[in-house]
């Protein structure tokens, strides 16, 4: 699905993703927080880097800016993180099933309600 910029603030792309990217240097800044990387005596900073291909996937990385708390309206540096596609998508992954879940559900909502008129 593509991303609806006219939900991020006005200087998203200009200023605030750029930002972050930059002080990334170019490598995803996940240290586990997705799941991965999970090393003794501690997590690991994930390898992945901008535009080289991809350690453990096919293709070209392509880093994304991810909001940690999944609020696109919070640009606190704080809560941003310049994450590989793999990395973004598994820290999303129970907001996503959450954002699903809570779909189909108005969706049957809707139905029922259609089939009682």
């Amino acid at each position: 699905m593509p991303i609806d910029y006219r939900q991020y603030p006005p200087n998203w792309l200009r200023e605030i993703r750029p930002q972050i990217l930059a002080r990334a240097g170019s490598r995803c800044e996940c240290w586990g927080e997705c799941g991965l990387h999970q090393t003794h005596p501690g997590p690991r900073r994930c390898v992945e880097r901008h535009g080289e291909p991809a350690q453990w996937a096919k293709g070209k990385i392509v880093l994304t800016v991810a909001h940690l708390d999944h609020n696109v309206l919070n640009c606190d540096p704080e809560n941003l993180r310049a994450l590989c596609q793999r990395c973004h998508l598994r820290y999303d992954g129970q907001h996503h099933r959450q954002n699903a879940a809570a779909t189909r559900r108005l969706k049957k909502g809707n139905l029922e309600m259609e089939g009682m008129t």
